[in-house]
């Protein structure tokens, strides 16, 4: 016996919903989802309040007093450097990208429900429940539940929580910040922490600092403590650290050759407003940018970074925002035009396109490069070509630009139509052309180093790039998939043609060949006749069952009707190496632990 329901969106949007007495809400809520043409949500009852997935459906029926709301959140994107993570529209979570690097839940999954925000470190994701909990995956070890967490940071290696009785919980690699026994005493009332990428400074509520983590890289600040008082606001590089104290003075400390040493400016560090800091590799040394109130820049740090502002000095007049590259500063003046410095060959020297930085209203950069809007939306760029620096090939389609992200060597905008542009290296997100038709009313996207992820209007993601950082999602196709007449799949949108073939057999063949061929039209090897064709009609994906696949060939959809590689089928991926010993010869892992050592090496 079965029932009808009726079902909200919060837009006013209602579907009358076909579901079994014997079936409970996790599966009402899919049928919801088809029916209201949505991503994935939660049912709330009458009151607001959630109703519980393995609620029978008549219980449920009871709860909503006659009436049901599907809540479907914003899709929320956070990268690692080669893995992606997304808080799905029912708050639980998805993964993909480099298992070693975040994108193998599998251990934790039955955890990940109600997540409300996700934190990255370069190779780990932190998760915060509902409930104040945390969950943990990647190369920072799980440990103990934590609970009442209000924010997270993390270091290359580890993550710090404030709790919401202001103490702190650490763990990952002890000496990158994992172990904060030394200073546990003094972690009470922590307001803010700020993280380098290989220690952790925590602002209390009285203004005074504590730090831990590598000490000469930002973790001892014993050299300046007396002077840290009254802080503000806290600025990292890679090996160094910036307070900016009620003052406006400037204190640092880290590592000299990355900006930890500004002696030799502490007399023009007065009324700083903001500071920026390049990151470049930890051999190359870095620096900082401060924007003082009268709108001058003073500078410090491994000179051909950016910390030597010599050359451009008497440019600097009325900036209002700083951006950085991995080796270059860039300056928005209050005219709209811009003032480069740093590596010349990397950015710093823009003079090619000065004449054109004129009204601009926002800067982008990639590890070597720059992609400025201006004020009529298109964009100009410079740097390395190959890396970003050149957009030539793209430049008569970027038009209305309101936005643009990068990853390390390439640049992907979205424009006033919700469609995307990109440019940049080629195999690591600068091309964009294998799903180029499915980027419509994108409303967002993130990055790790190769890879970009785009959320559309409906909740749906494609990704593109380097497939070990993240281009590849097919691992997370059926929960990225939206309820649509359209299958997402692997973040690639499929066009299954309806043919006069049981639905059954379609289901096991978009399974076999489907998700792993990317981009690519299925069709029966025997074409029936016209007036069994159902216009390309697309199957939604629960509307299929599984059996045995009719006969197949994989054909382009570039070359519609050709034949193609028979069965083509992806690879399957490699099994990841052992993780490699660190460089700085600093050891790995380590479970959470209040007021202890962050966990035993591995």
């Amino acid at each position: 016996m079965s029932i009808s329901l009726e079902v909200r969106l919060l837009s006013g949007k209602t579907a009358t919903v076909e579901t079994g007495l014997d079936e409970d809400v996790q599966s009402l809520t899919r049928r919801a989802e088809i029916a209201l043409g949505v991503g994935r949500g939660r049912l709330l009852d009458a009151s607001g309040n959630i109703l519980a997935p393995c609620t029978p459906v008549l219980e449920a029926r009871g709860q909503a007093g006659g009436s049901l709301t599907l809540h479907v959140s914003r899709v929320q994107l956070s990268a690692t450097c080669c893995s992606f993570a997304a808080i799905l529209g029912d708050a639980s979570a998805v993964t993909w990208g480099e298992a070693v690097c975040g994108s193998d839940r599998s251990a934790v999954q039955e955890q990940l429900n109600n997540v409300q925000q996700i934190q990255a470190s370069p190779d780990a994701f932190a998760a915060i429940l509902g409930d104040g909990s945390v969950v943990t995956w990647g190369r920072a070890y799980r440990g103990a539940q934590l609970k009442n967490v209000q924010q997270i940071q993390a270091t290359d290696d580890a993550f710090a929580a404030i709790l919401g009785d202001g103490s702190v919980v650490t763990w990952g690699v002890e000496a990158l910040g994992g172990d904060s026994s030394a200073v546990q005493h003094q972690l009470l009332n922590v307001q803010h922490i700020q993280a380098s990428r290989y220690a952790f400074a925590a602002i209390l509520g009285d203004g005074s600092v504590v730090t831990w983590g590598h000490a000469d890289r930002g973790g001892d600040s014993s050299a300046v403590q007396a002077q840290l008082k009254n802080v503000q606001q806290i600025q990292a590089a890679d090996c160094a650290f910036a307070a900016i104290l009620g003052d406006g003075s400037v204190v640092t400390w880290g590592d000299p050759a990355h900006g930890g040493d500004s002696s030799s400016v502490k007399d023009h560090l007065k009324n700083v407003q903001q500071i920026q800091s390049v990151r470049p590799r930890v051999v190359d040394g870095g620096a900082f940018a401060a924007i003082l109130a009268e709108g001058s820049v003073v500078t410090w740090g491994h000179a051909e970074r950016g910390g030597d502002s010599g050359a451009v000095q008497n440019q600097l007049l009325n900036v209002q925002h700083i951006q950085a590259s991995r080796y270059v500063f860039a300056a928005i003046l209050g005219d709209g035009s811009v003032v480069t410095w740093g590596h010349a060959d990397r950015g710093g020297d823009s003079s090619a396109v000065q004449a054109q930085l004129k009204n601009v209203q926002q800067i982008q950069a990639s590890s070597y490069a720059f992609a400025a809007v201006l004020g009529d939306g298109s964009v100009v760029t410079w740097g390395v070509e190959a890396l970003g620096g050149d957009s030539s090939a793209v430049q008569h389609q970027l038009r209305n630009v309101q936005q643009i992200q990068a990853t390390e060597h390439a640049f992907a905008a979205i424009l006033g139509d919700g469609s995307v542009v990109t440019w940049g290296h080629v195999g690591r997100g600068g091309d964009s052309s294998a799903v180029q038709n499915q980027l419509k009313n994108v409303q967002q996207i993130q990055a790790t180093g190769h890879s970009f992820a785009a959320i559309l209007g409906d909740g749906s993601v494609v990704t593109w790039g380097d497939d070990d950082y993240g281009g590849d999602s097919s691992a997370a196709a059926d929960l990225l998939e939206t309820k649509e007449t359209k299958v997402l799949a692997g973040a690639r949108i499929f066009s299954i043609m309806s043919m006069a073939f049981d639905p059954e057999e379609w289901q096991t063949a978009f399974e076999r060949f489907a998700r792993p061929s990317f981009g690519k039209r299925f069709l029966p090897r025997a074409k029936p006749e016209a007036d069994e064709l159902d216009n390309e009609e697309e199957f939604n994906l629960d509307a299929l069952l599984a059996s045995p696949p009719p006969a197949l060939v994989v054909t382009d959809d570039k070359k519609h009707g050709e034949e193609a590689e028979k069965h083509k089928r992806k690879k399957p991926r490699k099994t990841p190496p052992p993780l490699p010993e660190r460089r700085d010869g600093l050891g790995r892992g380590g479970g959470p632990d209040k007021g202890g050592p962050g966990g035993v090496p591995t």
